[in-house]
């Protein structure tokens, strides 16, 4: 054998090497394939009988219907309100009927958003009764969330913008809370969370489990001023405090319209907050 021919046969012999590694992962591929299909189902049964059983078709049309203070401890609001809140969101809400499936009703979007948040229930647990399987509710709870922040967000969310507004606010306090010279509570809440991947024990508080924070200011009637949502769960209230740009905004006197310091009794003192220890 000549040394061409030994070149030939050992290039031969990594071609058929390489063929053979190919047909498998060939071959293990369509296995897979095979066996993602054999188990897979598109629409479980008792998924798809949500209309007969489901809790937006049965239970809320009950209780809409015999029992409205029922439908507002379970929604959170009554059922008008429920009904304008739809139609507000109905536009960012609606999916295009394909041939595959229909959407999920607006409606049904709504109430699964706000029965999880009045109620913090796991998807895994939600899915039975409403008949929509978690992984779905997860997306529609975001889509939902997103949705009223965009409809609402100028309505609702608007800071006080003059001395007037804030001392309205002021006003509040006293005569509901005899507390003078108080523009807004402010505190910190732990929100649940799984723990951000290589972040050690970063997101880790106190109280033993993974979160992050949620730092707000609220007026006397539990309206939120102001929020941030930077916090990591092994952070203190005052540090987050302290690096915030509220912070920062009292110290430069930079907020819209924040009112000068009125006497109270005989002395002169600035319009303050409110914080637990």
């Amino acid at each position: 054998m000549d040394r061409i021919d030994l070149v030939l046969m050992l290039m031969q012999q990594h071609m058929n090497q390489a063929l053979h590694a190919h047909q498998y992962i060939v071959d293990r591929r369509r296995r897979r394939l095979r066996r993602r299909a054999a188990r897979s189902i598109w629409v479980r049964n008792w998924i798809s009988r949500r209309p007969e059983h489901g809790l937006y078709d049965c239970l809320m049309v009950e209780l809409r219907n015999e029992d409205p203070r029922a439908f507002q401890n379970f929604m959170r609001m009554p059922p008008d309100m429920f009904d304008e809140v739809v139609e507000r969101l109905r536009p960012a809400l609606t999916k295009k009927t394909t041939h595959w499936r229909a959407p999920l009703d607006p409606g049904l979007k709504v109430a699964l958003t706000l029965r999880h948040l009045a109620s913090g229930a796991k998807y895994r647990d939600m899915q039975y009764g409403w008949r929509v399987p978690h992984n779905t509710i997860s997306i529609v709870v975001r889509e939902v969330c997103m949705a009223i922040v965009d409809e609402y967000r100028e309505e609702l969310l608007k800071p006080p913008q003059n001395d007037e507004d804030w001392r309205q606010i002021t006003d509040n306090w006293m005569r509901r809370w005899n507390f003078p010279h108080v523009i807004g509570a402010i505190d910190g809440k732990h929100v649940a969370c799984k723990a951000p991947a290589n972040t050690g024990s970063d997101y880790y508080n106190y109280k033993g489990f993974f979160s992050i924070i949620l730092l707000a200011v609220v007026t006397s009637d539990y309206k939120f001023m102001w929020i941030d949502v930077s916090g990591k769960g092994s952070t203190s209230d005052a540090h987050l405090y302290n690096a915030s740009v509220l912070r920062e905004a009292l110290e430069k006197n930079d907020i819209v319209g924040f009112p000068q310091p009125d006497p109270i009794q005989v002395t002169q003192r600035m319009s303050l907050f409110s914080g637990g220890r």
